[in-house]
């Protein structure tokens, strides 16, 4: 039956004149893919041979089908980041969490519809660190005749930011295991797959974006980076920010944006100026005493009728601790909050949540170079065990022994979260333990930094579901003082939120999609270190609030 409905539907995009094509195909072959343009030559994971991979490009309301072929060593699963997934969490795409991998010589087709989304988004892949090469943009367009909610752009460019690495990411993260210790940064960061000139690099290739005079242009960014948040401006010209993870916001202007690892955020540019080429500047934003990849990656603003020889107008980046900018970019955010764009915030709590974030020490005889100990991550204290049974499916055929779903609501043992001197016990407990909301239900969370190591900003992304960002703070979270403080009309609404160094970020949503839902930092040595959990929403009533059941090309673990 799948079978034929997949012809019918293919059918219907044949003739466009009689019915509107709501059908995307695509196919994504894994493959390696030698890097010869960057600072290496070495191979590396790619999508249809390309860094960054192809754009995946639909429309709100349709279904998309993309075929992965895994033609590597290793094995693969894609997430398409910030997609809702309503009912499909078969689609999300996290290694033994919503399904098992796609083997070596195996394939899987990923099958989700686009509902109520519109904008930018990311795919990559979800599993050890092959997402530092294999990731790509979601370019959601609205409903044929439905507009943008501010100015139309004459053009619109997809912009990624990433980051590159000479050496085998996988050994990289192997040999931070064995050793107990952080991994090493990254040797540059990238725009659109190109570092400009960097120190130590034969290839000093940088993207370029024509532009024409008086035209405007609509800047689609993505931080596809591993393991760093980036700022983002261009010299001589103003950014006005409509859009962040796929939803529209109140527009401000401003010359920088900071944007961390899975987040995306649109900006409108106008080519005010006559002629002339201007520095596009990607630079790492770290706050707190973390090691960082310090290399600024550079791009041009080439005004067209301008000599390729011409000199470039630059722009300073700024500091890598400017959290002051940071800031102020984060407090500008807003949703739309329009009567077609309304702003529908959880104005009561079902379940209120207090979720600790942070680092910590536990024993590890083999781990010479940490002196027998090594570097974890938890949430709440827990460091997440991954399973080898995909928890989506132990909870569908009701499989037991995969989990448990006692993730506690909050810090198992309270503390100065952010004081400078650590607690004696630095070591955590792990498990893979659920947290379960009933269908329907609202909860509150609040992320809270912890500086048993040290104090550092957190991006952390929920999966399937978006929500709103209602307050954030300094210090340790007053239960009773900060929440009369929360923006509840117009607060902004993401699926990555960044939780500060030496703070903390309340958010709200409504559990009104069954499933299991990922939650993790989206730096990807604090989710191998443990930083993640999962959320359990049970079925409602009756089959439209229930997962659907999975395809019959699941992969089997």
């Amino acid at each position: 039956m799948e079978s034929w409905i997949r012809v019918l539907m293919f059918a219907a995009c044949l003739f466009p004149v009689l019915v509107e094509c709501r059908v995307r195909h695509y196919k994504f072959n894994v493959v390696m893919k030698n890097s010869s343009r960057l600072c290496s030559t070495k191979p590396i994971v790619t999508v249809n041979g390309r860094f960054p991979g192809p754009t995946l490009t639909a429309r709100e309301g349709d279904t998309v089908l993309v075929k992965v072929v895994n033609h590597v060593k290793y094995n693969v699963s894609i997430h398409w980041h910030g997609i809702r997934q309503l009912r499909t969490g078969w689609a999300d795409g996290p290694a033994y969490i919503t399904q098992c991998p796609i083997q070596p010589g195996q394939n899987y087709i990923y099958n989700f519809t686009i509902t109520g989304q519109r904008g930018t988004l990311l795919w990559h892949a979800h599993i050890l660190w092959l997402r530092a090469t294999v990731h790509g943009a979601i370019v959601i367009l609205p409903k044929r005749g439905v507009p943008y909610p501010f100015p139309k752009p004459d053009k619109e460019a997809v912009v990624i930011l990433a980051e590159y690495w000479k050496a085998d990411t996988e050994l990289v993260i192997n040999q931070a295991q064995k050793s107990g210790l952080a991994p090493n940064v990254s040797d540059a960061h990238t725009i659109n797959g190109k570092p400009g000139p960097v120190p130590n690099c034969s290839a000093q290739d940088a993207f370029k974006l024509d532009v024409e005079a008086g035209k405007s242009y609509m800047l689609r960014i993505i931080n596809a980076a591993l393991n760093e948040e980036l700022f983002f401006k261009i010299a001589g010209h103003k950014l006005t920010v409509v859009e962040v993870d796929a939803t529209y916001v109140k527009p401000f202007k401003t010359d920088t944006i900071v944007i961390a690892p899975g987040q995306t955020i649109n900006v409108l540019v106008t080519a005010d100026k006559s002629s002339g080429k201007y520095l596009m500047a990607a630079s790492p934003f770290m706050d707190s005493p973390i090691a960082v990849d310090n290399v600024t990656a550079t791009a041009t603003l080439h005004y067209s009728g301008t000599l390729s020889s011409s000199a470039t107008t630059l722009t300073n980046p700024p500091p890598q601790n400017a959290t002051s900018i940071s800031d102020n970019f984060t407090n500008s955010l807003r949703s739309l909050n329009s009567k077609k764009f309304p702003a529908k915030v959880p104005l009561t709590v079902d379940h209120a949540l207090l979720i600790t974030v942070g680092l910590g020490i536990n024993p590890c005889p083999s781990c010479k170079a940490g002196n027998g100990s090594r570097v974890v991550a938890s949430m709440n204290n827990v460091t997440f065990i991954m399973p080898t049974t995909a928890l989506l499916q132990a909870h569908y055929f009701n499989i037991k022994g995969v989990f448990t779903t006692d993730f506690p609501s909050n810090p198992p043992f309270a503390f100065n979260y952010t004081s400078t001197t650590p607690p004696k016990n630095l070591g955590t407990t792990s498990g893979t333990k659920l947290y379960r909301l009933p269908y329907n239900s609202t909860v509150q969370l609040v992320l809270q930094d912890t500086g048993i190591i040290a104090p550092e900003n957190h991006p952390i992304h929920l999966h399937g579901f978006n929500f709103f960002a209602v307050g954030r703070g300094l210090g340790n979270f007053n239960p009773k003082k900060d929440p009369k403080k929360f923006n509840l009309v117009d607060p902004v609404e993401r699926n990555t939120i960044g939780v500060p160094s030496g703070g903390w970020t309340a958010i709200r949503f409504r559990a009104d999609n069954p499933g299991v839902w990922f939650m993790h930092c989206h730096l990807e040595v604090h989710t191998t270190w443990g930083l993640k959990m999962a959320f359990l929403v049970d079925n409602g009533k009756g089959p439209n609030e229930s997962v659907l059941p999975p395809p019959s090309d699941l992969p089997k673990c």
